[in-house]
């Protein structure tokens, strides 16, 4: 399986652990179109030495990404907190998918408007007619060919930040920053591995073996996180980075999603004083809170995952009212952007 969106397969493979499938179209956008910057993933997942770099140019690429998909959100908080919104278009497919593909269902007529398909699986398919994975998000795609470019998510933020570097609006902040890369390198490969992938074990496990070792795994790592943020606003820090947007779109499907769907049980993100003050925090940032979609984000998980609900029932709540409530985090100190500054609201809202 490809990822947790993937449109082929059966989830939960019985007697089985959950094996998140990490090969994906390996190329890079890359400034000049030279070789990229060797950085790091956060997911122990390497940048394939041969993928051809593709150049960054305004307008030429579509950024593809469904709000209710955690991996996507993440492409979308990135491209807003950097200010790409005019040199990198953002198409939008629904909540909802088929087997074949992600769908431009809440576009006028079903069709993205500037790519002009009813599918997604239409870019991947213009480029390999016989791609043989399923078809994920986030995905780049060329507006003037209408090909699939990558659909690497680790590398499609990285490479936001450190190869947009030209187009990056006036106090964008610095999301990867020099002094603490290291650190946070290992940061974002525990959270990715125990957190963002760890929900899923939990959920798509084929086992009760496989279930309960996927649970103790994620409240270990959720309980490290509550003592590191006990000291620090963010995870490294006084300032947010690209650690903080990956953590968080997980946090902030735990109690709408993970907690029920995926049997990530123990306790609820509103129960956990830290995680959830951190999470309000991130929340109520611009860039964050205002590119989340919670009704978008129940009718994915409860409607698509039949394996884990048949019934396709979607829950009314929770309430998403209590993540506008105060959470004290300035009392450590600290500020969102650092010498920078918020991004300007939605042009769409």
């Amino acid at each position: 399986m490809t990822d947790d969106l993937s449109t082929s397969g059966s989830y939960v493979k019985p007697g089985a652990q959950f094996d998140r499938d990490m090969s994906y179209i390996p190329d890079r956008v890359t400034a000049g179109g030279r070789e990229p910057v060797d950085g790091r993933a956060g997911t122990g997942h390497p940048s394939p030495a041969d993928a051809p770099p593709w150049p960054v140019e305004a307008g030429r690429y579509r950024l593809v990404a469904a709000y209710a998909c955690p991996w996507a959100n993440r492409s979308i908080i990135v491209r807003r907190l950097l200010g790409l919104e005019d040199v990198i278009s953002l198409g939008t497919p629904g909540p909802t998918h088929d087997k074949r593909s992600w769908t431009f269902d809440l576009d006028p007529g079903g069709v993205d408007p500037v790519l002009g398909i009813e599918r997604l699986q239409d870019a991947y398919l213009a480029r390999y007619p016989d791609y043989p994975k399923g078809i994920t998000v986030p995905a780049l795609v060329e507006v003037a060919s209408g090909e699939v470019v990558t659909n690497d998510f680790p590398w499609i933020t990285h490479d936001f930040f450190f190869e947009w570097t030209e187009h990056h609006r006036p106090g964008a902040p610095d999301l990867w920053p020099e002094a603490t890369r290291d650190e946070m390198e290992d940061v974002m490969k525990r959270v990715f591995t125990e957190v963002n992938n760890g929900v899923y074990r939990c959920g798509f496990a084929g086992s009760q073996e496989a279930y309960d070792e996927a649970y103790d795994r994620l409240w270990t790592a959720l309980d490290w996180l509550e003592e590191r943020l006990s000291t620090r606003r963010y995870l490294m820090g006084d300032h947010l980075t690209e650690a903080d947007v990956r953590l968080f779109t997980t946090l902030a499907r735990f109690d709408a999603v993970y907690h029920g769907h995926f049997k990530c049980n123990r306790q609820k993100l509103t129960e956990m004083p830290v995680l959830w003050a951190y999470a309000r925090d991130l929340f109520q940032t611009p860039g964050f809170g205002d590119e989340t979609d919670f009704e978008q984000i129940k009718q994915h998980y409860y409607v698509v995952q039949t394996d884990i609900n048949p019934t396709q029932v979607v829950p009314k709540g929770p309430d998403p009212l209590v993540w506008l409530t105060p959470h004290g985090r300035e009392e450590l100190g600290g500020s969102p952007f650092g010498d920078g500054t918020p991004p300007a609201p939605r042009a769409d809202v």
